[in-house]
């Protein structure tokens, strides 16, 4: 397994390879001694969580207040399109955006330290997203940006064909920004 950086501080990205045969596959999807050797504690992942999306859905963009939300993210049926924005203030990459294809191929792995929005559009019939998190949610500390924010200027891949109304009602970048200041 090897493990990148990205142009977002403390983001990973943890690659695998998978053995490929007239069977089909296998892969290592985590691995604690890689995670370690990279900064990371495995034992801090205490929740593991699944959605399922449609083509289109788009899932965000959410983040954690107080002490944040580290998780592991990757795609284990199908594929989708990630992306992260940098919500850490005083970071050297406070505002910047990072976005990546997760998809049942590769397997990359995302490791998103907290301090990040954090939203997916499915690209394909079915998207199966697993998330590894390192705390217990706390709906207190829920901090949303609608996915069509002016300011952040995402590029969604798709037309957007479904989306929840808690994602609709959320706040603007601007406002998030004066939040956080």
């Amino acid at each position: 397994m090897k493990v990148e950086r990205t142009p977002l501080d403390g983001v990973l990205l943890f690659r695998p390879s998978p053995h490929r045969d007239d069977r089909g596959l296998f892969t290592r999807t985590f691995d604690a001694d890689v995670a370690a050797e990279h900064g990371l504690d495995p034992a801090a992942f205490v929740q593991d969580s699944q959605s399922r999306s449609r083509k289109g859905t788009v899932r965000g963009m959410h983040g954690r207040s107080g002490r944040g939300e580290a998780k592991l993210v990757r795609c284990a049926r199908g594929a989708v399109h990630d992306v992260l924005v940098d919500i850490r203030p005083g970071s050297p990459t406070f505002g910047e955006q990072f976005s990546v294809r997760l998809d049942d191929q590769d397997f990359l792995t995302l490791y998103v330290p907290a301090g990040f929005l954090h939203g997916f559009q499915a690209l394909t019939g079915e998207a199966d997203t697993c998330y590894r998190i390192d705390r217990e949610h706390d709906p207190s500390e829920d901090l949303a940006v609608r996915y069509d924010d002016p300011d952040l200027k995402i590029d969604w891949p798709l037309p957007v064909t479904a989306i929840s109304p808690r994602d609709l009602e959320a706040g603007s970048w601007a406002r998030l920004t004066e939040r956080l200041a």
